[in-house]
């Protein structure tokens, strides 16, 4: 199914990265959508915690990478030495490619790979600019009206200024 958003940003500026974030969602993958298993999880105010289950995965077998705030986390197949035949796959290792879009002001942390759990840690960081301030209310006299200046030729200001 497709939705035609146009007639909304029509009188709309500057949402179009609303209008891509759409059309990322709409046209995502559903068969994709179980491979990797990931957890998210909010840890604080503004830190937030990003787990995938990467079961057989090395460091060198993954990709983390930070794009027009997307995380892209993809796998390649791991080339593991078997010395016998394989009877049951039950552990899935094979390719992925997982993103994730981000809101505006967030900030990827570190990565570790640790007995098979992919951890981001992913942090929520609000610019002084756009943080609430307080705007001091002062008690002031009403300003007092300034007279207008009237410019004299130059020979009656000097003879205004011996007198």
């Amino acid at each position: 199914m497709t939705y035609d958003f146009a007639p909304l940003f029509r009188t709309a500026i500057g949402f179009d990265r609303l209008a891509r974030l759409v059309d990322t969602a709409a046209n995502a993958a559903p068969t994709s959508a179980s491979y990797p298993p990931y957890n998210i999880e909010k840890t604080g105010d503004s830190d937030y915690t990003l787990t995938m289950a990467l079961a057989g995965f090395g460091p060198d077998d993954v990709e983390v990478t930070l794009a027009d705030n997307n995380l892209i986390i993809k796998g390649s197949v791991p080339q593991n030495a078997r010395h016998g035949e394989l009877l049951h796959r039950g552990i899935a290792t094979r390719a992925f490619e997982r993103r994730f879009v981000l809101a505006d002001h967030i900030e990827i942390g570190d990565a570790e790979l640790n007995n098979g759990l992919l951890t981001i840690s992913v942090k929520r960081v609000t610019p002084e600019a756009l943080k609430p301030r307080r705007i001091p209310v002062t008690l002031g006299q009403p300003k007092a009206k300034e007279e207008p200046k009237i410019e004299h030729d130059g020979a009656a200001q000097d003879a205004a200024q011996a007198a």
